[in-house]
C-alpha cells in the first residue's frame, strides 16, 4: 500500500474554484493508476474521476464531467483535482485513492483501489 495525503479542502461558495492535491510516499509515483472519489453524510461512495499512471486516460463520473480536471505529476508524485462551477451538491469529503498497475487504465471502481488517503473536506455553501 501507498501512503497517501490530500490538501485544499475548505469553505467555498456556488461558482467558486478549488483545488485538491494528493501527494504519495512511494519510489516510482509513475506506476499507480490514481483516482479521486467523495461521500457525503448520507450517501454512497462516488467516483469523482481518475487517471492512468501516464495521464493519457481520464476518465470522469457524470456528475462532474465539463467542471473538474484530473491531473498528475509524477516528478512531484502530487495528483491533482481542479473544480470549477462548485455547486451545493459538491459538498462531501474527498478521497484520493491509488493502486499499482501494469496497464493504462484508470478505474472508475472503488473496490480497484488499495491505498487511500485520510479525505478532505469540500463545503460549497452561500
Amino acid at each position: 500500500q501507498v501512503h497517501l495525503v490530500e490538501s485544499g479542502g475548505g469553505l467555498v461558495k456556488p461558482g467558486d474554484s478549488l483545488r485538491l492535491s494528493c501527494t504519495a510516499s512511494v519510489p516510482t509515483f509513475s506506476d499507480l493508476m490514481m483516482g479521486w472519489f467523495r461521500q457525503a453524510p448520507g450517501k454512497e461512495r462516488e467516483f469523482v474521476a481518475a487517471i492512468s499512471r501516464g495521464g493519457t486516460v481520464r476518465n470522469y463520473g457524470d456528475s462532474v464531467k465539463g467542471r473538474f480536471t484530473i491531473s498528475r505529476d509524477n516528478a512531484e508524485k502530487t495528483v491533482y483535482l481542479r473544480m470549477n462551477s462548485l455547486k451545493p451538491e459538491d459538498t462531501a469529503v474527498y478521497y484520493c485513492a491509488g493502486r499499482h498497475s501494469v496497464t493504462g487504465a484508470a478505474s472508475t471502481f472503488f473496490q480497484q483501489y488499495d491505498s487511500w488517503g485520510q479525505g478532505t473536506q469540500v463545503t460549497v455553501s452561500s
